[in-house]
């Protein structure tokens, strides 16, 4: 058998342009003009369908969901609990009360964290409602109920723009995490408690840390926008030797037969741990 003959670079671009157009027979990279309509006619119908139906699915689905109630909320029943005000390493709270720069950032914090509570502001945005009972009263639910900054007392920043810190009796505000719906049952309250019970006095406000069923449910962001959640404040008192010790605290919601606070899973659903040193 003869051995091929290879082509010449000059036959090789000759057979190249022939592929690209062929001027005899009309065709274009090997097809003629009915060709490419038939495929390109082709592609356009199956990738608009396959568009159509994409479109056709999601619009399906968003008919299932609420704009102001998520659809599914089983992974979280029972809310966590944080604390006003954080350190940068976490939850410790650490100052001297000799030095204001050590407690500067932390009062910074709490005004901060306050200011959407102050009584005017709460007057202006939500509506006194009737303590004790759920707030269920109208279809809309676009007000909220007031939680007025004052009700925190000793704790508020009001009468002590330090809160305490300048003379070793620092607050701190405990707050309970929103969930649309929710409904506690009984009577919540958060307590706290440290393992140096006779060194630590504790002082809520509101008074016995109650929080109140007004302020439930909650109907999300969208409906409620001005929604502040009710918050407690607890000043820690320290006598004795416990002035100069690292005091560890423990917060919990208790009085809620459905408000969880004892799930080693999840160490911040219904509780809140932190530490506490005061130095002179």
């Amino acid at each position: 058998m003869a051995k091929e003959e290879s082509k010449t670079f000059g036959q090789t671009l000759a057979d190249w342009k022939q592929f690209i157009y062929n001027p005899q027979s009309g065709e274009v990279l090997g097809r003629t003009a009915s060709s490419w309509a038939l495929i390109l006619l082709f592609y356009l119908v199956f990738y608009g369908f396959l568009a159509g139906l994409f479109t056709f699915t999601m619009w399906v689905m968003l008919q299932t969901l609420d704009d102001n109630v998520p659809k599914y909320r089983d992974r979280v029943s029972s809310p966590g609990l944080m604390i006003s005000p954080k350190s940068n390493s976490g939850l410790d709270i650490v100052f001297r009360k000799s030095d204001p720069n050590s407690y500067a950032d932390y009062v910074k914090a709490l005004h901060l964290f306050l200011q959407p509570y102050n009584d005017t502001t709460q007057g202006a945005k939500n509506v006194l409602c009737a303590a004790g009972q759920y707030r269920e009263d109208d279809e809309s639910n676009t007000k909220s109920c007031q939680f007025n900054r004052s009700s925190l007392g000793l704790c508020s920043g009001i009468e002590d723009s330090t809160f305490g810190y300048s003379n070793g009796t620092p607050c701190v505000i405990v707050k309970m995490n929103r969930i649309i719906g929710l409904k506690p049952e009984g009577n919540p309250v958060i307590n706290c408690s440290s393992k140096n019970e006779n060194g630590v006095q504790l002082l809520y406000f509101p008074a016995s840390g109650k929080i109140d069923k007004m302020y439930f449910p909650y109907y999300g962001k969208k409906v409620q926008a001005t929604y502040t959640q009710p918050l407690v404040a607890v000043k820690i008192i320290t006598m004795g030797n416990a002035t100069t010790e690292e005091i560890q605290f423990e917060c919990k919601i208790h009085g809620s037969p459905n408000l969880k606070n004892a799930d080693d899973r999840d160490k911040f659903l219904g509780r809140v741990a932190f530490k506490v040193q005061i130095q002179d």
